[in-house]
């Protein structure tokens, strides 16, 4: 059950992402291409959610990075290519890490497949063991965007296009944190070191980091790329709960199908008004295209948590699950983080329904059809 609703999430965001991207790549010269590499990722970060072993697990994980790596660079224009070589030097580095904490693993547990490898890992020596299973964590958490794996995601976002940005801040989360799900699940880690505490002390950096950072933001993608930090971080509460609550896998399904439908939304709006680069290009957006300025506002609050959008009831399955768990802590920092997040996002909000000035030029031109769509259907399921 848990597979296919990690399932249902790529294939959503990968459907709203190419939907959203459409404008932009209609009648280019690379279209094909482009989607091709759009679906070859989307089938890694599938590979990486379902891995029962570590060997699959690093053929899913470069799968899932490999046509990113592309796709980044993809317009050929120098963002994109500073933006690309940035992604493909620290993707490069973390899968080496990859291969060398399956290796270590191996050496020490005898086996690459969790069932076998559970069964030897106690048995093994634990300094071995607990290297092995952090290098993979830290694999895991560049996949996803979390500290202190978290320094490309700022600069890709704002370096590729909008739907590739949107595509890279969702779907591979998405199978990077199911697979740090199932690793501590799977296997006897609390045996070997303190597994939660590793994971919730990740977590609360990355929540910390992730919201602090998007307040000097004033570009809209890299507030968004800073959202996405922290929206990790508190999607980690429920990998740092595997196996002590019940409600842990259920809150991050729900909470991962609930993100990434919202994120890819507000990627949407950005996908239609490419040229509104600046929070202040949006002033007056509702005056002239009242649709789409309410999606963005659904969608913006929802990332929030605000009721009675799809975010907040992940977020709090995410939070009970965390309490079950004995972390009280970090429920008391991740719900003093999400308030004080709703007031970067209402300096996004805010300009939308203020009267439009001279200097307003991006929010003026007509809106891409078919990313207005996605963000309509995103605010909608959201």
């Amino acid at each position: 059950t848990g597979l296919h609703a990690a399932r249902v999430a790529v294939l959503a965001a990968t459907g709203l992402v190419v939907l959203a991207g459409s404008d932009s790549l209609a009648g280019a010269r690379r279209e094909s291409e482009a989607y091709v590499l759009l679906l070859l990722a989307a089938v890694g970060s599938l590979v990486v959610a379902g891995a029962n072993g570590l060997l699959v697990l690093v053929m899913g994980y470069l799968l899932a990075s490999i046509p990113l790596y592309a796709m980044v660079a993809f317009a050929k224009d120098a963002p994109g290519t500073e933006a690309g070589l940035k992604y493909f030097l620290m993707g490069a580095l973390f899968g080496v890490v990859l291969l060398g904490g399956t290796t270590v693993l191996l050496a020490a547990g005898g086996a690459t497949g969790y069932l076998l490898l559970g069964a030897g890992l106690p048995e093994a020596p634990r300094a071995a063991a607990a290297a092995g299973a952090i290098a993979v964590l830290a694999a895991l958490l560049f996949k996803a965007g979390a500290v202190p794996a978290h320094f490309w995601v700022p600069d890709t976002t704002e370096g590729a296009s909008a739907p590739v940005a949107a595509f890279i801040t969702t779907v591979p989360k998405i199978g990077a944190l199911v697979a740090a799900y199932r690793l501590g699940s799977a296997l006897p880690l609390e045996a070997v070191g303190d597994w939660s505490l590793l994971v919730a002390a990740a977590a609360a950096a990355t929540m910390v980091l992730g919201n602090l950072a998007a307040f000097a933001q004033d570009s809209v993608r890299r507030l968004l790329a800073y959202s996405t930090i922290g929206q990790v971080g508190f999607l980690l509460m429920a990998v740092a709960a595997s196996g002590r609550a019940e409600a842990a896998l259920p809150g991050l399904l729900y909470y991962l199908l609930a993100y990434a439908l919202t994120n890819v939304g507000a990627f949407a709006v950005v996908c239609a008004l490419p040229h509104a680069q600046r929070l202040d290009q949006w002033r007056g957006l509702f005056g002239r295209h009242p649709w789409l300025a309410l999606s963005l506002v659904v969608c913006l609050l929802g990332l929030v948590g605000t009721p009675p959008t799809a975010v907040f009831v992940g977020k709090l399955t995410v939070f009970t699950a965390a309490f079950d768990a004995g972390m009280v802590w970090l429920v008391v920092l991740a719900a003093a983080v999400t308030v004080a997040s709703l007031f970067y996002y209402l300096r996004w909000i805010l300009p939308l329904f203020r009267p439009a000035d001279a200097q307003t030029v991006g929010a003026a031109e007509p809106p891409g059809r078919w990313s207005t769509a996605a963000a309509l259907a995103a605010a909608v399921l959201s």
